[in-house]
């Protein structure tokens, strides 16, 4: 996949900062979460260096005829306006049950208190947003990939205020 037109600057002020940042590795540009609140929430973790990690059903690939992400490849995080943030590179992708994900990693995602149990509560209810809107039913046992990444680029200044939109 390409680079989006609208973030070729982007990416081209990151390539001239890191060389080892090569377009055949472009995966995907997005915002985390669902809601507008989320992305930006989220995006400041990822720049705060708290959110090292993100989750998402397996069965969302499926629907949507996406490969599964990789180890090795590069992303842009924008916020939820479309503005991009920072650029992350895949680390490890593992793929295991919802009631399997360990405390480990909910503490490398870095959202809420950090916990496990808070990682089921906040996940549990955005996996069955996102079930409902793929026509599948959320269970114990749905498999999760478990997403861990860097940043390999962020640019002086970066954060989630978007002057288009007032403070995040």
């Amino acid at each position: 996949m390409p680079v989006p037109s609208e973030l070729q600057a982007f990416w081209c002020a990151a390539q001239a900062a890191n060389p080892a940042i090569d377009a055949a590795r472009f995966y995907e540009a997005f915002a985390f979460g669902d809601s507008e609140r989320m992305a930006d929430e989220l995006a400041q973790l990822v720049l705060a260096g708290t959110k090292r990690a993100t989750a998402s059903l397996a069965w969302t690939y499926e629907v949507e005829h996406k490969p599964r992400p990789q180890a090795g490849d590069l992303s842009i995080v924008t916020l939820a306006s479309g503005r991009p943030v920072c650029i992350i590179e895949t680390t490890a992708v593992d793929v295991v049950p919802f009631d399997e994900v360990t405390e480990d990693f909910a503490a490398t995602e870095g959202e809420d208190d950090g916990t496990l149990a808070s990682w089921r509560r906040g996940h549990a209810a955005f996996f069955a947003r996102d079930c409902a809107r793929i026509g599948r039913e959320p269970h114990p046992r749905m498999e999760v990939l478990c997403e861990r990444f860097r940043v390999v680029y962020q640019p002086d200044g970066a954060g989630v205020h978007d002057p288009g939109r007032g403070p995040a």
